[in-house]
């Protein structure tokens, strides 16, 4: 209950407003986890933040929200004191780049998929929260974008960064610690909760299936996952989530093939044999359904 409860005070935090003051981060901590030698994931508020250390640098995936900075840098100055090299965004949403321009203004050296410096370069707007969101100013924009993959050697590793189209948004990417057996997957992967399909920036559904399916066959018992949001998982909880995913559109897609509306289909609560296990997160059944219910009626 409290990993839930922690879990949902993130999410909230990330994904309702971006005008907080600072004192509403005034008691967020900032803990690090180990997963690997010289790998850690950080958890604050927001999505969790993957770190590299080595001889060479600090190589860093996503930063959460714009004041948390001092405090992430923090944690990280206590597990190496390297300066920061490379911070490589997962996607565009300010939950994971909301400190972009605090680590630019430093020289940190910021990358993302292509679709993620067009999103932060303009003006947003995220559809399911009515949310308008203004373009990243210049020291916040990637340096360096890529339209498939890159590959970082630093620190005695291959860090492989790749491009999965159209599942959480339409710039994810997932990146690999080859030489370690460890994965960061940004938000295609909410680990034990419904996750937030972002369909008005390009997520679908089915693209998170896809994916997820796709690590399916490259992961083993021994792979450790940091998700975007949620615990340190392993190959079961991926697994686990695909299925529910696939469960889903197994249970809507006969809804939407009657013709129901989201409003008809809600008050059939057809996801209630599922609510118990994953319907604890962020987004309540009801809300997760009224995201991914159009995208599977428009599907052929």
């Amino acid at each position: 209950m409290v990993r839930i409860i922690s879990i949902f005070l993130s999410l909230f935090m990330a994904l309702t407003t971006l005008s907080y003051g600072q004192n509403q981060y005034d008691k967020v901590e900032i803990k690090t986890i180990p997963v690997g030698e010289g790998i850690y994931m950080l958890q604050g508020a927001g999505g969790n933040i993957g770190i590299s250390t080595g001889d060479d640098g600090v190589f860093m995936i996503d930063d959460q929200f714009s004041p948390l900075t001092p405090k992430i840098l923090s944690a990280i100055s206590k597990i190496s004191d390297k300066p920061i090299k490379f911070m490589i965004n997962t996607h565009w949403h300010y939950d994971h780049t909301g400190g972009n321009e605090n680590l630019g203004k430093k020289g940190v050296v910021i990358v993302a998929h292509d679709n993620v410096y067009k999103r932060l370069s303009t003006d947003q707007f995220i559809v399911a929260f009515k949310k308008a969101v203004p373009a990243t100013p210049k020291d916040g924009l990637p340096v360096v974008s890529f339209n498939d993959q890159v590959t970082f050697h630093m620190n005695g590793l291959h860090i492989k960064a790749y491009h999965v189209k159209n599942a959480h948004t339409d710039g994810d990417s997932i990146i690999i610690f080859k030489d370690k057996n460890i994965i960061h997957t940004g938000d295609i992967f909410f680990n034990g909760f419904y996750p937030f399909i972002d369909t008005s920036s390009g997520g679908s559904i089915y693209g998170m299936i896809e994916v997820a399916a796709s690590l399916l066959t490259q992961v083993d018992d021994n792979t450790k996952i940091i998700p975007g949001h949620g615990p340190l998982a392993n190959k079961q909880d991926l697994q686990n989530f695909h299925d529910m995913l696939v469960r889903v559109v197994e249970t809507i897609t006969p809804l939407t093939k009657k013709g129901l509306s989201l409003e008809e289909a809600t008050k059939r609560d057809p996801l209630k044999y599922l609510n118990e296990e994953w319907g604890d997160g962020f987004l309540n059944p009801n809300a997760f359904l009224s995201t991914i219910y159009q995208t599977i009626a428009d599907h052929k």
